[in-house]
């Protein structure tokens, strides 16, 4: 079920406990906001989302530790960030709307925006000794996933990049420039074709590597990269951005993220994604696919997410766009069927992991790219993160409250 977003007046003051005035006096002054409802009435209606956040404020004042305990499964914010804003069903870096950056930028430039607040292009390309490098691991992440041999390269790249241990805002962001072409020099390795890795943009890069012949691909990979960069201080920025407070390299920053994001609860819901679409095998069996696992009690994976209760804006941008560019690929008339019969039956709607995975089916690649492409997008992310940890030169250390038995006396 979709979450509700508007409230009627009467719901929104028994939600905050409050007489009508009072909520009318909140709508004053700003703390929520209301407007015309549809129909021929044209009743006002009032924001669930704001109401909610008033109500986390009356708790706040209640009970401070409560609501602190609570902040960290999807409550009130724990760090001050300039980097990325949800608001509204919206996602934003550095107040752009993140969604129309693809159209006028490369994922370089965004990466830079993240990282220095502004756009512009690499500077750095991958140096030859962790090229070197990468070659000579090609043999040991031959049989890896992407994700796994990211893993395996990034410490020991790390501990040869003796310029990664300055964590100046300049050098961090130069170190990033060089972990970025790292990974994707990874992927080349992995997918045996090292020598294309060359001047052009990562996404250019990527469509060589993964769908030569394909030029099409890049521009598809360009916008998945984009719309991965940032999101908050969702797990693995927050993991990232506490191995940063204890002054850890953005090398290993970025270990610290990616072992979060290949978690199932994270990154890793698109092998469960794909897991899906294999078991559905074609549009036709997509609805009794679906059938069967809600019968079961089971949830169907990429669909949905608790900040955007009208839908992902993410996911359902890069699946318009794979649907524009590959509409009669198999892959692609799966996904679509897959969305249709989710919103007939639980009004959920696809989320970036779907139209990850959606992306990697539509270009018929391995089932470990929908992952790489995640991770390779929010190593932007956690480096400017970092970043920002760095400045606040501040020891990410909560407390935890006992609940164990207590010592003998």
């Amino acid at each position: 079920m979709t979450t509700k977003r508007y409230l009627t007046a009467k719901e929104a003051a028994a939600a905050l406990g409050v007489t009508l005035p009072t909520l009318y006096a909140y709508v004053s002054r700003g703390l929520i906001r209301s407007e015309p409802g549809e129909g021929k009435t044209r009743v006002r209606r009032y924001r669930q989302e704001d109401v909610a956040a008033l109500q986390a404020r009356q708790e706040m004042r209640r009970s401070p530790a409560k609501v602190v305990e609570s902040a960290l499964n999807w409550g009130a914010p724990l760090l001050e960030s300039a980097i990325t804003l949800i608001e509204d069903g919206r996602l934003y870096y550095r107040g752009h709307d993140a969604l129309t950056l693809p159209q006028a930028h490369s994922f370089e430039e965004v990466a830079q925006l993240l990282w220095q607040g502004e756009f512009a292009p690499f500077t750095e390309q991958l140096p030859p000794a962790l090229g070197q490098l990468v070659q000579e691991m090609a043999p040991v992440t031959a049989d890896l996933s992407p994700a796994e041999a990211f893993q395996v390269v990034l410490p020991l790249a790390g501990a040869q990049d003796l310029a990664g241990y300055d964590l100046r805002d300049t050098a961090v962001a130069l170190t990033g420039q060089r972990i970025l072409w790292l990974l994707t020099a990874v992927v080349s390795a992995n997918g045996d074709r090292f020598s294309v890795i060359g001047e052009e943009t990562i996404a250019r890069n990527l469509q060589a590597i993964w769908a030569a012949g394909r030029p099409e691909a890049a521009d598809l990979f360009n916008a998945a990269l984009i719309y991965c960069a940032d999101h908050e201080l969702n797990a693995s920025a927050f993991a990232a951005r506490v191995a940063a407070s204890a002054q850890a390299t953005p090398y290993q920053a970025v270990i610290t993220g990616l072992a979060v994001l290949q978690g199932r609860l994270h990154g890793g819901v698109t092998g469960r994604v794909d897991a899906f679409l294999r078991e559905a095998g074609s549009p036709q069996q997509v609805r009794q696919t679906i059938a069967g696992r809600l019968k079961r009690g089971e949830r169907i994976p990429g669909f949905g997410h608790p900040l955007y209760p009208e839908g992902d804006p993410r996911g359902r941008s890069l699946l318009e766009q794979v649907t524009a560019v590959l509409p009669d690929a198999p892959g692609t008339q799966l996904a679509q069927a897959a969305v249709q019969v989710m919103a007939e039956t639980s009004g959920l709607q696809p989320n970036v992991d779907f139209a990850l995975t959606a992306l990697a089916w539509a270009l018929e690649l391995p089932p470990g790219v929908p992952l790489a492409l995640f991770a390779l997008g929010r190593a932007a992310g956690w480096i400017g993160q970092a970043m920002e940890q760095y400045q606040l030169g501040q020891l990410i250390r909560p407390r935890a409250r006992y609940v164990g038995e207590k010592p003998g006396r």
